[in-house]
């Protein structure tokens, strides 16, 4: 088992403090996507890695009444408040096979269902929010914290990738070697506040370097008083092999068993991870068709 730490460090070190001024806190992430409107004009960029190609694409916030018709196609009461529908960061080969990463199939994996761990806790959670106007809000027929164990989806229709479990692990000291970063993104797919009383938010990041690419998706959820969670999903692929790892990982911790840690570090994703209390971690090796170059 690897140490929380050592993950952190090697996450911000090469998808976050790569770029020095591009290191982004919840905080930061919040303030910007509330900045967005409805006029926010969209990017898209490109970037080729030998047989690869990424693209990253970035709208505005999906407007009110495509959110409610979202919402009604999925059968859930409602959606994040911040949803960046047309936001979707894709590594696809030529040959059309690839993964990509997108809010609404993010969404398609919330559980409809009472038994969630969030649901479960909604007792506390109201009894710390007594005096609030929505803590009666809380058990409803889905996971209202949006909580989603997405990791990407895959592509191909003729060529399938091949999903299979592996104990081969992500070389944490080849990403923390000084690499040429030749492109990097960060994509912000959805963030809700649950009515003020915490936050659930999904990101994809990527760096591409000469030899290899990597990718970190981050589920965050921190519900005031009660608890905090991060799943990750880790993609990594050096070129010239036929298949990519996978790492999905859930670490969880009450707000209790982090009264030691400051409330300010609570909130950052990247500060608050190596505290969390490491809950699953399961590996896979997504074997492309034929030979990779």
């Amino acid at each position: 088992m690897r140490n929380h730490a050592l993950e952190s460090v090697a996450d911000r070190t090469h998808l976050m403090n790569a770029h020095g001024g591009n290191q982004l806190r919840e905080a930061g992430l919040a303030s910007c996507s509330k900045m967005l409107s409805h006029g926010f004009k969209s990017s898209k960029q490109d970037y080729v890695f030998g047989p690869w190609k990424v693209t990253s694409t970035k709208n505005h916030i999906m407007r009110s009444k495509d959110i409610e018709r979202l919402a009604e196609e999925m059968n859930m009461p409602s959606l994040p408040e911040m949803l960046f529908g047309e936001n979707i960061l894709r590594v696809q080969h030529v040959d059309g096979y690839g993964i990509e990463f997108n809010a609404i199939d993010a969404l398609k994996k919330v559980s409809n269902m009472e038994d969630t761990v969030k649901v479960a806790c909604a007792q506390e959670w109201q009894e710390s929010r007594a005096e609030s106007e929505h803590s009666k809000e809380v058990v409803r027929p889905y996971d209202w914290t949006y909580t989603t164990d997405y990791r990407g989806t895959l592509l191909g229709e003729g060529t399938q990738i091949k999903v299979a479990e592996t104990t081969e692990r992500i070389n944490l000291d080849k990403l923390k070697a000084r690499e040429h970063i030749m492109f990097f993104d960060d994509v912000l797919l959805f963030e809700d506040e649950l009515h003020d009383h915490g936050v659930s938010m999904i990101s994809v990041k990527i760096r591409v370097m000469p030899t290899s690419f990597f990718v970190l998706l981050r589920f965050f959820l921190r519900v005031d008083g009660v608890l905090i969670k991060i799943n990750d999903t880790r993609v990594y692929h050096e070129a010239g092999k036929d298949y990519m790892l996978r790492e999905f990982s859930t670490r969880e911790s009450k707000i209790a068993e982090l009264k030691n840690l400051p409330s300010a570090l609570q909130t950052d994703p990247n500060e608050v991870a190596q505290h969390l209390t490491l809950k699953l971690i399961e590996c896979e090796k997504l074997e492309l068709p034929k030979t990779v170059q």
